[in-house]
């Protein structure tokens, strides 16, 4: 990153605050919003603060290994998030735990099996 900050124009520009605003303008102007949050940390902080912002996401769903009695952040069970105004109040958020590794490709296989079982349905 340092050699690229050299290059004219700059190779890699890293703006950690341009990048919050933007995620936190997106979200604000979204009609609707869902989190995918794959593990924890910071990078569920920010996107769950994002979404406090327009009055909470519309949908969640948080993959992680973290339990909630060492009070981390990505051990946080969804229902934190609606207390803090980051989830809807009427949205059905879900927490799976288990590895994202693992999991998160079961999930999108699945959503597309659906999807192709509904359009083999459709056309029969």
């Amino acid at each position: 990153m340092f050699f690229h900050s050299y290059r004219k124009p700059p190779g890699i520009v890293l703006d950690i605050a341009r990048d919050l605003r933007r995620l936190n303008e997106m979200a604000m102007a979204a009609n609707n919003t869902g989190m995918i949050i794959l593990g924890g940390g910071v990078v569920k902080h920010h996107i769950c603060n994002a979404n406090l912002m327009r009055n909470g996401a519309d949908f969640s769903v948080f993959v992680n290994t973290a339990c909630d009695f060492d009070g981390s952040d990505a051990g946080a069970k969804p229902d934190e998030a609606i207390s803090w105004g980051k989830i809807k109040m009427d949205a059905e958020p879900v927490k799976v735990y288990g590895d994202a590794s693992f999991i998160f490709p079961l999930l999108v296989a699945e959503t597309f099996a659906i999807l192709s079982r509904n359009t083999s349905n459709n056309d029969a």
